[in-house]
């Protein structure tokens, strides 16, 4: 035991002398719940109070109704010589307010670009404007001949919402907890790199292995260190959300996103087996490339399979399968937390144990290599 933290405190000072390799695998962990919540406020603020959406209107002499309405909806004729104004055209026929008064249907065209993403969901709005006065107008026909507009309405849907304000926000913090848990894959990666190909090609890791140390004593003590710095940048993800995520307006959808205590200890708690799985992982993989740059191209690739998972179990993407699966089940009991929901306590044991179970093969395997001079030196 003394030699594997004399090994571990040397893993860990030979990575804080190379601090910008250190700090590249923590910006992750700093700085996606910045971008996350910068994002959040962004989209709450146009989905809260959109822009007044100007457009061209050709005729509204002949639908001064219609124009009135759709002002008071924030859509009204641009400025003439405005840049954007033919962007989208609302033609109203001639033939208009002789149509409405026989009580046929009045014609009117929408001239834009489908096809251009800034104007898709001004399209939209403009569409869904139209149709609620469309139906206003149906009902005010129906009433003139003295019938009851309900008449058209055989059904009446009533909806009752059970879900609370913190279930609602449970949804962000299903994207939340998959930033989170990819955040161990990513924090651990330099180091992981560093101390395996990086020390072959420094030929530090024969000379290591020279000194009276067995195999498992190496192997341990590489994977704690790097579990350590994955579980360093869990716990920095952690506490940036938790002050990051009260400066967003969510009172403004109707619901609260709020990361306790409780939760902060059970991803923790759930992350210590994904942060040993994610170590021995990226030391297997990084032992088997031959130089340094090969190991960060084959890890970049690797790490899309856990990033797979995460992002599956946030869609709900197969989720009978992938709740008893690695990553994927862990992330299910998470959201279940979040939402208030009882965990299947079941499936997250199984998870976890096939975490650790992998993590076991993989240091095995990283064991059996490191016997091999060809693994070693690189050959």
């Amino acid at each position: 035991m003394n030699k594997i933290i004399a090994m571990v405190r040397k893993e860990l000072i030979d990575a804080a002398r190379d601090k910008r390799s250190v700090m590249a695998g923590l910006y992750y962990a700093i700085g996606t719940p910045l971008i996350m919540c910068g994002l959040f406020m962004v989209l709450i603020g146009q989905l809260t109070s959109p822009d007044d959406l100007k457009i061209s209107i050709t005729n509204p002499d002949k639908a001064p109704d219609l124009v009135r309405f759709l002002s008071n909806k924030g859509i009204t004729q641009g400025e003439a010589g405005a840049k954007d104004l033919k962007a989208i055209e609302l033609i109203i026929s001639p033939d208009y307010a002789k149509q409405m008064n026989q009580g046929k249907g009045a014609e009117i065209t929408i001239v834009a670009d489908n096809s251009e993403e800034k104007l898709q969901n001004s399209i939209r709005r403009l569409e869904k404007q139209l149709q609620a006065y469309s139906a206003e107008m149906g009902s005010l026909r129906l009433i003139a001949r003295g019938i009851d507009p309900r008449v058209v309405q055989p059904l009446k849907v009533n909806v009752h919402d059970q879900a609370t304000t913190d279930s609602k926000g449970g949804m962000i913090l299903g994207i939340a907890i998959f930033t989170m848990i990819y955040s161990v894959f990513i924090s651990g990666m330099n180091l992981a790199i560093d101390t395996s190909a990086g020390e072959r090609e420094r030929n530090s890791l024969a000379l290591l292995l020279s000194h009276p140390l067995t195999t498992r004593q190496l192997v341990l003590s590489k994977i704690i260190a790097v579990g350590l710095f994955a579980l360093l940048g869990l716990v920095l993800i952690l506490l940036v959300s938790k002050v990051a995520y009260t400066f967003v307006p969510w009172q403004e959808l109707g619901f609260s996103v709020s990361i306790t205590s409780e939760f902060m200890a059970l991803m923790l708690l759930v992350g210590i087996p994904v942060a040993l799985m994610a170590a021995c992982l990226q030391l297997f993989v990084s032992f088997m490339a031959k130089t340094f740059k090969e190991a960060q191209s084959y890890l970049t690739m690797v790490l899309f399979v856990p990033l797979a998972l995460s992002m599956a179990a946030s869609y709900n993407i197969a989720p009978d399968v992938l709740q008893w699966l690695p990553v994927s089940g862990q992330q299910q009991a998470l959201m279940d937390f979040i939402k208030g929901k009882d965990m299947n306590m079941l499936q997250l044991l199984v998870s976890t144990l096939g975490t650790l179970a992998i993590a076991v093969i993989l240091a095995l395997g990283m064991e059996k290599s490191l016997k091999s001079e060809k693994v070693i030196f690189g050959l």
